[in-house]
């Protein structure tokens, strides 16, 4: 990444990942990312704010020497995440004198992931301030936005918040503030909805924190910066509430068609009661678009055959992702055919822990459908229907 000036003496530095495809083993990354790592200099000293992936660090390093950085005073830690701070340990052997800034949580994490000496630590608490001269920096704590440590940083003068994971996005934007505001919002959504989903609540508390403040820009960890801040901020006011819409979600896999011909009547019975219907055939979907559909949507079926004795390993680990990431939706129901036996249904349903839809009667019949199975399923996306209709979101 190019050296770019985001407010007077405040610099992105970070690095770009445009051929990284997987994160933590999980995310695809279409779209690759980036680890933005922020200079802010003031008139008598100089902080960092976070680093870097440490495959990147040589990035880092050259940006420092582009910019002339003789001596950093301190380097703020928002968060002990390696692809945030992977690169701690050279930039604490580069600036020894340097102090490193942390919320209380991270000291531990810092310690334990990044054999920092914690005697090279200072940690800072909710809204104390920072003085670089004639730039000041405030930190927010806003812990489990992913985890429990996340800090935030805020530079006053300048309205410029560095959000750490918050508003982030995974895309690697040569240019640093995306200029396609389509493509943006989109990949913004997707990483929403791999990572922030489950904190909603939690999110919801922190934008109440920061709601006040003079924010011009929004420099986060990952992705474009937004100066102004408006779509990023609105875009997250509508994924973080309650509102749902008139859509049914349907990750299925089926391996002889039974349950794909199911699938298949079901999208086409709630197309003509003009409900929006996605399926998604899990063997080829991609988790990240699985996802990004279930911030929305008001109801989700669950379509698999039985496997021997339970369902499918592909509605299985669809159905433990919907648990782990905890979707606003407000209707579930499970669809699909079994040979001899099994506890699918039971099986899936007792997965769904940390998710409280409503359960629907579900459609799960012996051997392929036949005109009365299918007529059932045209029964549950009658239930559908009415459920929306209940909630104000079907006319």
């Amino acid at each position: 990444m190019a050296v770019h000036e985001i407010a007077p003496d405040i610099f992105a530095i970070g690095a770009l990942d445009f051929d990284r495809r997987l994160f933590d083993g999980l995310i695809p990354l279409p779209q690759g990312t980036s680890y933005n790592s922020y200079l802010v200099r003031g008139k008598e000293k100089t902080a960092l704010i976070d680093t870097v992936d440490p495959s990147r660090e040589l990035d880092l390093v050259t940006n420092l020497v582009k910019s002339r950085v003789e001596k950093v005073d301190y380097i703020v830690v928002n968060h002990a995440e390696q692809d945030h701070s992977g690169s701690l340990p050279m930039m604490a052997e580069l600036f020894p004198t340097a102090r490193i800034l942390v919320s209380e949580k991270c000291l531990d994490l810092v310690v334990h992931l990044l054999d920092i000496d914690p005697a090279r630590c200072t940690v800072v608490s909710e809204q104390e301030s920072i003085d670089l001269g004639g730039k000041t920096l405030q930190f927010f704590m806003a812990p489990w936005v992913h985890w429990p440590e996340t800090m935030l940083t805020f530079a006053v003068e300048d309205g410029v918040l560095f959000s750490c994971d918050l508003f982030g996005t995974h895309m690697a934007e040569s240019t640093l503030t995306a200029r396609d505001k389509v493509q943006v919002y989109h990949s913004a959504k997707r990483y929403f909805a791999e990572i922030m989903m489950p904190f909603r609540k939690n999110i919801s508390e922190h934008m109440e924190k920061i709601k006040d403040l003079p924010l011009k820009t929004i420099a986060p960890s990952h992705g474009p910066v937004y100066s102004p801040p408006d779509l990023i901020l609105d875009a997250y006011r509508d994924w973080i509430s309650d509102r749902v819409s008139d859509e049914v979600v349907i990750p299925y896999v089926s391996m002889h068609g039974s349950t794909e011909k199911m699938v298949n009547h079901l999208v086409e019975a709630l197309i003509a009661r003009g409900i929006r219907a996605t399926p998604y055939n899990l063997p080829v979907t991609d988790i990240g678009e699985l996802a990004m559909s279930l911030v929305d949507a008001a109801t989700v079926v669950i379509g698999t055959p039985t496997l021997l004795f339970g369902p499918h390993p592909q509605a299985v680990y669809a159905t433990y992702l919907f648990n782990l990431l905890k979707p606003k939706t407000r209707f579930v129901a499970i669809i699909g055919s079994y040979g001899w036996g099994g506890k699918t249904v039971e099986t899936l349903q007792g997965m769904m822990t940390r998710v409280h839809p409503e359960v629907l009667d579900p459609v799960y019949i012996k051997g392929a459908p036949g005109t009365g199975d299918l007529k059932l399923i045209e029964s549950l996306a009658d239930t559908i229907e009415k459920k929306h209709r209940e909630i104000g979101i079907h006319s």
